[in-house]
């Protein structure tokens, strides 16, 4: 493969996870795992409470990557032949066993299934096969698949362990939750503009073909080169989160460098660093251990990133200090400007400066540095009013 087709595939790729971040406030680490498991060719499971943009996410993806696409709402009615394709009928009269998979997920290279836990024991043991080994059977016939990667979707992490199969396929389990208070005035303008383009139904121009991310993936050993002070790094945070009883097997830690490239080819960068680990908070089993990889994960990321300010890529939550810097502004005009605020709206509007003070911690700099100040100075002033006074 040469240097120039490479390059341009990464700053499309960039750009197809730009247009995404456009669209969907907050979201920008969700879109940067999805873009990553496309070039890895690996399989990702959103998990979360309606209404957090799962599906619009995964669907807005399948429109800038040109790739044969697949999609199917999975219940445990859901029969073989609605996802897998019907008993092809004129080479059944032949005595002849197999399926028609036109336009069916055989033949897909991008497929989202939403509600992936509730299908029936027959779907996921189809699923398994499909996911691990890029293949299906099909009346004794093995049909290779042209498979990139499965997006799945769920609102709830699976308990019955009947399911732990198909779970482990997925190698990145990322939450999408609603967003923080801070966010709510952007959330406004840009749930306007998404309605808005789905009024009009235009047409979206794809920015990556199937076939370019196919080419890739077979010669992605060129991109797997880590050197050992990154290696020395990812086994300590391995024996770290071993230790706190988090599962996880030797071939997951192999399947995870491919990640680790995966994110540093989406930079432009021939290397892996210590930016790429964030991925490790996104391999939890359950909804506990999310908590647990972030507290481990996250000093090491943080510590390249004082040593490399430049390199940051977005806030916590993926919003900017710009962003941050207006809701402070607004939410001052509304503490200071004369306005009866009722106790519900003015404890809100507290609630909100400490989540965004939260986030401003985890962003670093000098302007994050004054902002936290003035958000201490606007605290104090409003816990010292005589509305507080009086409780």
């Amino acid at each position: 493969m040469s240097t120039a087709p490479t390059a341009s595939l990464a700053s499309r790729m960039r750009a197809v996870g730009e247009a995404i971040s456009r669209q969907f406030i907050g979201k920008d680490e969700i879109i940067r795992l999805m873009c990553i498991a496309v070039i890895a060719g690996e399989h990702c499971v959103l998990l979360g409470p309606p209404g957090t943009a799962k599906s619009a996410l995964i669907r807005t993806m399948s429109k800038l990557i040109q790739a044969q696409y697949f999609e199917y709402l999975l219940t445990r009615f859901t029969e073989p032949n609605e996802i897998f394709g019907p008993v092809d009928i004129s080479a059944f009269r032949d005595g002849v066993y197999r399926r028609n998979t036109k336009g069916m997920l055989p033949e897909a290279e991008i497929v989202f299934l939403d509600e992936i836990f509730k299908s029936n024991s027959a779907i996921l043991n189809a699923l398994l096969t499909l996911l691990n080994e890029r293949r299906v059977v099909s009346g004794g016939e093995v049909i290779e698949c042209p498979l990139i990667s499965v997006f799945a979707a769920s609102n709830e992490v699976p308990g019955d362990e009947t399911l732990n199969a198909i779970f482990d396929r997925f190698l990145l389990r990322v939450h999408s939750d609603n967003l923080d208070a801070y966010h709510f005035n952007e959330l406004l303008l840009r749930g306007i503009e998404w309605e808005i383009r789905q009024l009009k139904s235009e047409p979206v121009q794809p920015q990556v073909a199937a076939s370019e991310i196919a080419a890739l993936r077979r010669g992605f050993g060129q991109h797997m080169q880590f050197s050992d002070a990154f290696l020395a790094t990812y086994k300590s945070l391995v024996f770290q989160i071993r230790a706190e009883g988090i599962s996880l097997s030797d071939r997951r830690i192999i399947k995870l460098l491919k990640l680790f490239a995966a994110s540093a080819f989406l930079d432009g960068r021939t290397d892996a660093d210590d930016s790429d680990l964030f991925i490790l908070k996104h391999i939890w089993n359950n909804g506990d251990q999310a908590a647990i990889l972030d507290a481990l994960v996250t000093p090491a990321v943080e510590s390249f990133y004082r040593d490399h300010p430049d390199r940051r890529r977005v806030g916590p939550a993926g919003v900017g200090i710009e962003a941050l810097e207006g809701e402070v502004d607004r939410i001052r005009l509304l503490l200071t400007g004369g306005g009866m605020l009722g106790d519900v709206q003015l404890f809100s509007q507290l609630k909100a400066l400490g989540e965004i003070r939260a986030a401003v911690h985890g962003i670093g700099g000098e302007r994050a540095q004054a902002l936290d100040k003035r958000i201490g100075q606007l605290l104090e002033a409003s816990l010292q009013s005589d509305r507080f006074a009086q409780v």
